[in-house]
């Protein structure tokens, strides 16, 4: 008898949790689970939406995927896989890639692809330029956006200038316009994005048949030591501290600091207090204008809204400063030894022809990868930290007509829902009348918000469905980590060996240290000197916490995830992609972290089991 193929729970198989029904019919009709869908792989994308979606911030995964999707499908035409679906359920997101697998459509794409992409290639330089100018307009035309209001009267000057448009017209031409702005940002996102995994993973590839011992980590290392924009704040608070010690105002930074305070003693110390502020300006407009998060939670505020992450790390780059000690990016050796291996790698290689392929294709590398990165800074943080701000100014003008209690309480609305409510008291302002909103919403929200924190505390299960004989699409292994190999550890449970997780080799080097397990990026405050962070997946804005922490642990992450790409960027041992690190893993624990073997080791005697 056929062993029965192996399967995570199927999406049928996962109850809605008692209690929160309503909160999750409310969710689009189209992100919903339907029976057809357990013939299917999903895969929980905790790398992007690590926490419970709020209704409004789910249209974060809607506008993505339809960009990320027409790219892959019609305007690249990449020839193995298609768009990503997506479901959601008990607020947590799954999707599942569309694979190309009939010879015949796989051909035909291969032709379109190279007419497309290699334009892309050839003129990348011209685009990527052409790319950024065109971002900055977007992002000055959402930052041009009047903030929606609605006067007692209309001005006389509405009647003597014959404009012929009552107020609350803009309320819902500026809303239809923030929603446009934010859809197209997420079409300019995915312009380059996955052209510049192409090139890579073009390079991957042939490293892979040329060398067949090659490691994953050595030739990822060949593309380290890049510049791109999303370092910038990073080194923005460095340079900060820097002038804190030589304008003599450091010892207004310690832990215990209120910020506050700080910029008020600064401002009364004299010249140098407020040469230090200057800079501080500086700094903020636009290096700040990145979110704590990886820019698809609302409430994951920029750092110019909150200064706690920024002003968290310069006690301790300032005491490193003061004691002599380093504190740049080790990017001049990062290069040597990303050259010493290209150059190593090439003399092993026998013609000619390969030498020229090689030379070629690291080249390309070279050329397009800082995009991986650097388009992060533009798009998901400095864009999306003004669209979601944008919708909060909705949110205050709503709350004052006593729709729901307070501004952000708007997000628990889906973007449909927010349209209807600006639509209900655009009404009630044209025809005198009260709206009906202030009791309709209510209950709506604190139904809503209870679901998300019932929804919190859940344990997820890693993928949902029929474990597919192959993972063909290249992206979801590089980004996610997503291996056939993978998801039978997964299934398996470590059940060889409960002490030991393992995932992808992100960056070598071996610690011991203590765990600190972060779920949320409310919980970062806790992390401590030394410690090892274990999360599901953080992203280049934590990189200032890279001065505390002497390793890293995430749960989802393949080789070329976010997270990978900077410890490797900072020299810091990491292992991705273990799956269940945040369940395995006690907080305060003793673990061991070879970066270079993708080990994780449980040193405590006591075994950690999943439901401790």
């Amino acid at each position: 008898m056929a062993d029965a193929p192996k399967s995570f729970p199927l999406p049928s198989s996962v109850k809605v949790t008692t209690g929160t029904e309503a909160a999750q019919a409310a969710y689009p009709y189209y992100t919903q689970f339907k029976p057809e869908d357990d013939q299917r792989f999903w895969f929980y994308n905790s790398m992007h939406f690590p926490e419970p979606m709020h209704h409004f911030d789910m249209i974060t995964a809607e506008a993505a995927y339809c960009a990320l999707g027409s790219f892959n499908t019609r305007v690249h035409v990449l020839p193995t896989t298609k768009g990503i679906d997506h479901r959601i359920i008990n607020g947590r997101v799954f999707i599942g890639g569309v694979a190309v697998t009939d010879p015949e459509e796989i051909a035909a794409r291969a032709a379109e692809f190279q007419q497309r992409a290699f334009y892309y290639y050839e003129h990348w330089e011209k685009l990527y330029d052409q790319w950024k100018d065109k971002m900055k307009a977007l992002i000055a035309e959402a930052q041009a956006l009047p903030s929606p209001s609605l006067p007692d009267l209309e001005p006389i000057e509405t009647t003597h200038t014959g404009k012929g448009v009552a107020a609350n017209h803009a309320l819902i031409d500026t809303y239809r316009k923030q929603l446009e702005g934010y859809f197209r940002m997420w079409h300019h996102h995915f312009e380059f994005l996955l052209l510049g995994y192409g090139a890579y993973l073009t390079f991957f590839d042939f490293c892979k048949r040329a060398f067949p011992e090659i490691s994953d980590q050595a030739i990822s290392r060949m593309v380290a030591g890049m510049e791109a924009e999303i370092f910038r704040p990073d080194e923005e608070i460095k340079r900060l501290a820097r002038r804190a010690v030589e304008l003599g105002v450091d010892n207004h930074f310690h832990d215990e600091m209120d910020i506050d305070q700080v910029l008020a003693g600064l401002d009364q110390l004299g010249d140098k207090g407020r040469e230090w502020l200057d800079e501080l300006e500086t700094s903020r407009n636009p290096w700040f204008n990145v979110n704590v998060g990886d820019g698809f939670y609302h409430y994951h505020r920029s750092w110019n809204d909150d200064l706690s992450m920024p002003f968290a790390a310069l006690p301790g780059y300032i005491d490193k400063i003061r004691a002599g000690e380093n504190i740049e990016r080790p990017l001049d050796r990062l290069v040597e030894e990303r050259d010493q291996l290209v150059a190593d790698y090439r003399e092993l290689l026998d013609t000619d022809e390969d030498r020229a392929t090689y030379d070629q294709l690291i080249g390309l590398a070279h050329r397009v990868f800082p995009y991986v990165e650097g388009h992060k800074f533009y798009c998901e943080h400095w864009y999306t930290n003004l669209f979601f701000n944008k919708i909060r100014e909705f949110g205050a003008l709503l709350a004052e007509h006593g729709f729901f209690a307070k501004e952000e309480d708007v997000f628990h609305l889906t973007h449909y829902e927010l349209e209807s409510a600006i639509v209900d008291l655009m009404l009630a302002w044209s025809s005198g009348s009260d709206p009906r909103g202030p009791g309709h919403w209510p209950a709506i929200v604190a139904q809503r918000q209870q679901a998300i924190e019932s929804w919190a505390g859940e344990t997820v299960p890693p993928a949902l469905g029929v474990v597919p004989d192959v993972i063909d699409d290249p992206a979801i292994v590089m980004l996610w980590g997503i291996t056939r190999e993978n998801l039978d550890t997964w299934l398996s449970d470590g059940a060889e060996n409960t002490n030991e997780l393992r995932g992808f080799a992100a960056c070598s080097g071996v610690v011991e240290g203590t765990a600190r397990v972060i779920r949320s990026v409310k919980e970062i405050g806790r992390i401590e000197q030394g410690d090892i962070l274990v999360c599901q997946v953080t992203n280049p804005t934590w990189s200032p916490l890279f001065q505390k922490i002497s390793a890293a642990v995430s749960d989802i992450g393949g080789s070329m995830s976010h997270m990978a790409i900077v410890a490797r960027e900072y020299g810091l041992p990491a292992v991705v992609g273990t799956g269940s690190a945040t369940q395995k893993i006690r907080d305060g624990q003793r673990i061991r972290v070879d970066g270079g073997r993708g080990l994780v080791t449980l040193l405590d005697e006591e075994k950690v089991l999943e439901d401790a």
